[in-house]
């Protein structure tokens, strides 16, 4: 059995600053406005690593965050990796958007994409897919994740991004997981499972600071 893993989830702890909940990365429900509560899943996706390499990286986020500060953060965001009428619909948007951000801070990106497409023929195998989710996580990057449509998965939702934070694969095997922060929670998908039965597709990327 393989697995791989960010090295510091708790960094992506956030805490309601009425409740006191603890969240695991940001939730697009948070954000303000219905347009972005409907479409809002790719900058909160950035938004939640970002927070991630910030805090890894350059130790500019406290362990613990408030969901306040982290609103901030999604709203700036926001700005730069913007949803059009059907959202951050390919990894090109999201790059773009990313570039944007990026270009707009001083800062500057190595950004790494696997793009899964519709036709079954054409898409990457199980194998380079893992590897490319593996080499990511091994560097401690988390994974931006598009999934288009769901397949058989039901624990993901359709044309949507979520933050992939772990993988445990058996190397001769079919099976693949993994682990996802989305909507604030941690959850499980088999993604060898979304693979075979999507019928859309979608993309995964990954960025760190260059």
């Amino acid at each position: 059995m393989i697995v791989q893993s960010i090295k510091h989830l708790d960094a992506l702890k956030i805490q309601d600053d009425t409740t006191g909940t603890v969240y695991y990365g940001c939730n697009q429900e948070w954000y303000g406005t219905k347009w972005q509560r409907r479409s809002g899943c790719g900058p909160t996706t950035s938004t939640t690593i970002l927070q991630y390499l910030y805090a890894t990286r350059k130790n500019m986020v406290p362990t613990l965050q408030t969901k306040k500060l982290c609103l901030q953060c999604m709203e700036d965001v926001w700005q730069y990796v913007t949803p059009g009428p059907q959202g951050i619909s390919s990894t090109q948007k999201l790059c773009k958007g990313l570039d944007a951000y990026a270009a707009a801070k001083s800062i500057r990106f190595q950004t790494d994409v696997l793009d899964i497409p519709r036709c079954r023929t054409k898409r990457p195998a199980l194998s380079s897919v893992l590897s490319f989710i593996e080499s990511a996580l091994s560097k401690d990057v988390p994974v931006a994740f598009l999934n288009l449509h769901n397949g058989k998965e039901p624990a993901l939702d359709a044309w949507h991004w979520v933050t992939i934070v772990s993988l445990e694969y058996e190397s001769a095997g079919r099976t693949a997981f993994t682990g996802i922060l989305d909507e604030g929670l941690r959850k499980n998908i088999d993604f060898a499972v979304w693979l075979r039965t999507t019928a859309l597709g979608g993309g995964l990327v990954s960025f760190d600071f260059a």
